[in-house]
């Protein structure tokens, strides 16, 4: 492992340090924290408008809802692509962000839990693929999910980012898996894990300049490593 990429995670260390240190001190800073279900509870209650009762069973309703609540970001659910297996949602960091940051979550729209489930989908990764597309330069992608020790959400979802524009450099030492089906993430992923010793991971997808997928799968989240995962706001 380079010095590089030991820097960076011992400073990603010291991050996830200081917000378990907010995090406790200061639980009802937000939706975001002190609930690790909100992601499930969205699944099951907040992206079908039509279900019975959705207004009094979503806590963050779809911007299109009829739902007498407030229409604002950060308390609101802005759907941005579904079919029946999957939901594409914002994430709530993009909330009072500039117009070009892009932050969205990908989910099953069945209950499981994380990178740790065996029933996690195969076919996730090219629906967050295809959703990401649509959003952002491809070169500049990052499908990302993260270790179960570094998640705060019991719903599975793919992170879809941009790469830190350093994220070549940190990323060349490491060894990346090249594919040609995303449907091997998972597979590649275990094999990769298995080889390093790891019983928790996280993924990274992108695209290489060949045009290739890569697949890195690090003990720490690939999210803080090497994505802009939040924005400096106005």
């Amino acid at each position: 492992m380079s010095q590089q990429y030991e820097s960076i995670m011992t400073n990603n260390r010291k991050w996830l340090s200081v917000l378990l240190s907010v995090f406790f001190c200061f639980p009802r800073l937000g939706l975001s924290m002190g609930n690790s279900d909100i992601l499930r509870d969205i699944v099951q209650h907040c992206v079908d408008t039509g279900s019975a009762n959705y207004c009094q069973q979503c806590r963050a309703p779809t911007l299109d809802s009829v739902c007498p609540t407030e229409k604002s970001c950060q308390k609101t659910t802005e759907v941005w692509a579904m079919n029946q297996d999957f939901v594409a949602i914002r994430d709530i960091k993009m909330c009072g962000c500039p117009a070009e940051f892009v932050h969205g979550l990908v989910l099953p729209r069945q209950i499981i839990t994380g990178v740790e489930d065996p029933r996690r989908p195969q076919a996730i990764w090219d629906y967050a693929w295809q959703v990401a597309i649509t959003r952002m330069q491809p070169p500049s992608i990052a499908l990302v999910i993260n270790p179960q020790n570094f998640r705060s959400q019991n719903q599975m979802h793919i992170h879809l980012l941009r790469l830190n524009p350093q994220a070549n450099l940190s990323l060349s030492p490491l060894q990346a898996v090249e594919i040609t089906d995303l449907k091997d993430v998972w597979r590649v992923a275990d094999q990769s894990a298995k080889a390093q010793a790891l019983q928790d991971y996280g993924v990274l997808v992108r695209l290489d300049a060949t045009g290739r997928f890569k697949v890195v799968v690090t003990p720490e989240s690939p999210e803080k490593l090497f994505t802009q995962y939040a924005c400096q706001k106005p």
